[in-house]
């Protein structure tokens, strides 16, 4: 079985960035903010809960284009732009853009939807001329979704009355989610209609689909 690629989705325009080699390792951390209440007569304060922090994503990815000989920073560019503001993103109240959210995915099991708080690039193999080839990014990803509200690793999810919700992965299609649903990819239009889906081949990272009973 060929190994998948790990891959960093644009959640607002569904724009993929491949990761030309998948991380050697990730780590996760969270942390909650406790506010101490003094007890009369108690060493130890008592802890009380104020509010929960966002979980970050952190990893070192690398990049390598030697063999093609081609500038690394078309891919290491496009990591960047997920930092960048997005006019278009625009708050109805402020009137001013932000960064788009993004989602880190590793094969078809779990998706961290995130915004990238922090990135640092760095160049360490180059041509005579000085296009660079070879990019170390190390890239933080801070949560903007509560992991109750999306699968953590299976995309599918129950509903009411035996119904089920699904999130679209990168890379999915309708025939390939009808197969891992019903047994059968001829099932797809069930899906569609299901949907209200005018063109199936259209689907977004992100995405829930309602996944109807076989009849």
């Amino acid at each position: 079985m060929k190994p998948q690629k790990a891959c960093i989705t644009n959640l607002e325009t569904g724009e993929q960035i491949e990761c030309l080699f998948n991380p050697t390792e990730y780590s996760f951390a969270k942390s909650n903010q406790w506010e101490p209440v003094k007890i009369l007569g108690d060493d130890v304060p008592l802890p009380k809960f104020v509010s929960g922090g966002a979980m970050t994503l952190r990893m070192t990815l690398f990049f390598d284009t030697t063999e093609q000989g081609t500038d690394v920073r078309q891919y290491t560019e496009k990591l960047l732009k997920l930092m960048e503001v997005d006019p278009k993103l625009r708050n109805s109240k402020s009137k001013k853009g932000r960064p788009p959210r993004c989602m880190f995915s590793w094969g078809r099991v779990w998706g961290f939807k995130a915004i990238i708080s922090e990135m640092s690039q760095r160049f360490t193999y180059f041509k005579d001329d000085g296009t660079p080839l070879r990019a170390t990014v190390e890239v933080t990803f801070t949560q903007v979704e509560s992991q109750g509200t999306y699968p953590p690793q299976n995309p599918t999810t129950e509903g009411e009355l035996g119904r089920k919700t699904r999130i679209v992965r990168p890379g999915d299609r309708l025939d390939w989610i009808a197969y891992e649903e019903y047994g059968d990819p001829a099932l797809w239009r069930l899906i569609a209609e299901a949907n209200a889906l005018d063109d199936p081949r259209e689907l977004t990272p992100g995405q829930r689909l309602m996944i109807v009973p076989r009849s």
